[in-house]
């Protein structure tokens, strides 16, 4: 059996670990690399790359991968969807959403993961269509949690009518490296004798230390495609390290096509790179640390870097603790939803908001409201009617698809950005993170006029 790998480490890895803040001038010189290494794929886009390129690292994140793709020709780019929430945090009209597909896949992606955060498949057929519509591979993501209304058969019957609408391969997205070895073994084996043609992709983080024994019994029952990151940017809240897995893959008689000189060269790389987010503090050591507690609290691995950010932020570090026992007991009241984005930054920030201000939802942020009323699709369990009944006040809740409800956007605004939108992609851009795109562009406006007079007093 051949074993494939994706390397996550202009995506996920480097999102979990120094909270998506990799410029493209600090990878361009290695993507060649990568792009001959053997890789199944090379996940470089969606998730929070988007926003991040945007607010952050002042990048155009279409031309990124863009430019990405010219280096890397022979290798599939991969992407993470969030269905219907597209890369931002609330649901889009379906207009917009086809749109985003098509400029995703005319910029270079072949692959979209795509998931729903609450596992509602309902929100995840337009972006399936669409990305199959437009000829790339759609692969179906299970939010992997645990909890009392989450079932090894639930997952399996869910596998079943992804397929159906258009899925290539499945993947079980564990996001935040809580699944153990023998759940990963029961439910790859549960979703292969349901679809025993399809690829199965393990998708996982280090963040509580089980990882690489999850990974192996994973393909022992029947996983093809395997999720990891190069080792200087692996462990933690990251991915199990891809050069470790293709080692003792290969030992124990799995066939496993990486070149091992491309991936040393890959990894001393990105070893300085590591080395100067750790000095500069924005990559924590705590995120590197194997943290066997988030078995309890359920915290992926974005979340928790993120999550010690925002604290660190409010001097208010010393309130970790109680933050994260907190998590799960919201999680519960609201649901059980997987802590996946963007039920993550909800659960954590109404967590946090519930500690800090020392009583408990006191304050309840619009997205959780937006959540309770139904706009984020349906809950996989009963929200506690006593939350529910401080987050909707008067309101009603939403009966059927919360999208069907939603007017076009793009031509409008298309047409109200004018000519501040130099193509079809800024009009996404804005759609997605209006006043970030917005002062990204203007940004750009200044930088071009700079340019132009550096110019013209040249030539003079």
């Amino acid at each position: 059996m051949k074993v494939h790998f994706t390397e996550t480490v202009l995506r996920d890895a480097q999102q979990s670990l120094i909270a998506t803040r990799l410029p493209f001038e600090q990878f361009e010189s290695i993507l060649e690399t990568i792009n001959k290494a053997g890789f199944y794929s090379i996940e470089c886009w969606g998730g929070a790359t988007f926003d991040s390129c945007l607010r952050f690292l002042n990048e155009d994140p279409w031309e990124r991968l863009i430019k990405i793709k010219k280096k890397c020709p022979d290798t599939k780019l991969q992407m993470l969807l969030r269905g219907q929430n597209l890369l931002g945090y609330r649901h889009y009209p379906d207009d917009v959403v086809r749109k985003f597909v098509e400029n995703s896949i005319d910029c270079g992606i072949d692959i979209i993961r795509i998931f729903d955060a609450l596992n509602d498949l309902e929100n995840i057929k337009v972006s399936m269509e669409e990305t199959v519509k437009r000829g790339a591979l759609a692969s179906g993501a299970i939010s992997y949690t645990t909890s009392p209304v989450h079932t090894i058969k639930k997952f399996a019957a869910m596998s079943k009518e992804m397929k159906k609408m258009g899925a290539s391969t499945i993947c079980i997205k564990d996001m935040a490296g809580v699944m153990s070895p023998k759940e990963a073994y029961d439910l790859v084996s549960a979703i292969k004798d349901a679809l025993p043609d399809t690829p199965v992709v393990l998708h996982t983080h280090s963040t509580t230390g089980l990882a690489f024994m999850t990974i192996l019994k994973a393909v022992e029952a029947g996983a093809e495609i395997i999720d990891t990151a190069i080792s200087s940017m692996s462990g933690g809240t990251s991915q199990p390290a891809t050069e470790t897995l293709a080692y003792a893959l290969k030992q124990l008689g799995y066939e496993v096509d990486l070149d091992e000189k491309a991936l040393v060269d890959i990894n001393n790389h990105f070893k300085p790179i590591r080395d100067a987010f750790l000095a500069d503090g924005t990559l924590d050591p705590l995120v590197m640390a194997t943290d066997t507690q988030a078995l309890n609290y359920k915290i992926p691995g974005g979340m928790l870097s993120n999550l010690i950010s925002q604290l660190k932020a409010q001097n208010a570090m010393d309130k970790l603790d109680a933050v994260l026992t907190e998590t799960p007991i919201v999680r519960k009241e609201l649901g059980y939803p997987p802590l996946v984005t963007p039920m993550s930054q909800m659960v954590g920030v109404q967590a946090t908001t519930n500690v800090l201000l020392g009583e408990r939802y006191k304050n309840i942020g619009k997205e959780v409201k937006a959540y309770c009323k139904g706009e984020y699709g349906t809950p996989p369990g009963k929200i506690d009617p006593e939350v529910m009944k401080k987050a909707l006040a008067s309101e009603e809740p939403i009966k059927g698809r919360f999208a069907d409800t939603l007017e076009p956007l793009f031509e409008k605004t298309k047409k109200e950005l004018g000519a501040t939108a130099k193509n079809d992609r800024d009009v996404l851009s804005y759609i997605a993170f209006p006043q970030v795109a917005e002062k990204f562009f203007e940004n750009r406006k200044a930088f071009e006029e700079r340019e132009v007079t550096y110019t013209i007093e040249e030539i003079k």
